[in-house]
């Protein structure tokens, strides 16, 4: 009988360049705001992060507000990142990748974020339509696995994030369950002590495209 594959992609640094975005947003506020406003931003953004857990853009502007009550630029930052062209920040073949697996299982978003940004990301950028809304975001979805195996329920799952820490955490807990795949794009995979202090992925690639020619392997009559 045919196995039931279902394919988990991470969002940031997987399917779409986040590091361009963030870039990008720190080019903005040093022109916007002024250097130490800027990294004024970058501060709360940090600590917040260290609080919840996960990036949280719109979150850390409010806190920004706070400490400039006055100053009417916050508007034009929050207006930068709610208009930003995500889908010219898709990394190269992303959208092949998700229909690949669509093709041979099921293509599932699972993503950490904050309530708002982060579907507006998903949405904007064009993957919750190449996921066919099938997409998944927690606070931390390593600890979220049996909500996600209730959900899409399948013989065997493929797991792909740029975070090693991610991937070893599903595999401790999933074992032979799921294949993980670890794309080397972004800071948090090519972080020389953080590469040091896991374990490598089932599957290494260097980038996402990289994944299409495995499809083969994970075809659902395997």
């Amino acid at each position: 009988m045919a196995k039931k594959i279902v394919f988990l992609f991470d969002v940031d640094n997987t399917l779409l360049d986040n590091d361009a975005v963030a870039a990008d947003l720190r080019d903005y506020l040093e022109r916007t705001v002024g250097h130490e406003r800027q990294q004024r931003y970058w501060s709360i953004f940090e600590s917040l992060r260290n609080l919840v857990g996960y990036a949280d853009y719109l979150g850390a502007l409010q806190q920004y507000r706070t400490s400039y009550p006055h100053s009417m630029k916050v508007l034009a930052v929050s207006d930068f990142l709610i208009n930003y062209p995500f889908p010219t920040r898709l990394l190269p073949k992303a959208l092949d990748v998700i229909a690949a697996a669509n093709q041979h299982g099921k293509a599932v978003i699972l993503s950490d974020g904050d309530v708002v940004f982060q579907p507006l990301k998903i949405k904007r950028s064009g993957l919750f339509q190449a996921v066919q809304g099938d997409a998944l975001i927690y606070v931390h979805k390593e600890h979220e696995l049996d909500d996600v195996a209730e959900r899409y329920p399948a013989d065997h799952y493929v797991f792909v994030d740029d975070k090693l820490r991610l991937l070893d955490a599903v595999k401790k807990i999933w074992g032979s369950k799921v294949t993980t795949v670890s794309p080397r794009q972004g800071h948090y995979a090519l972080d020389p002590e953080i590469v040091a202090k896991y374990p490598p992925a089932d599957v290494t690639i260097e980038q996402i495209g990289d994944l299409l020619p495995f499809f083969v392997n994970f075809g659902s009559s395997s």
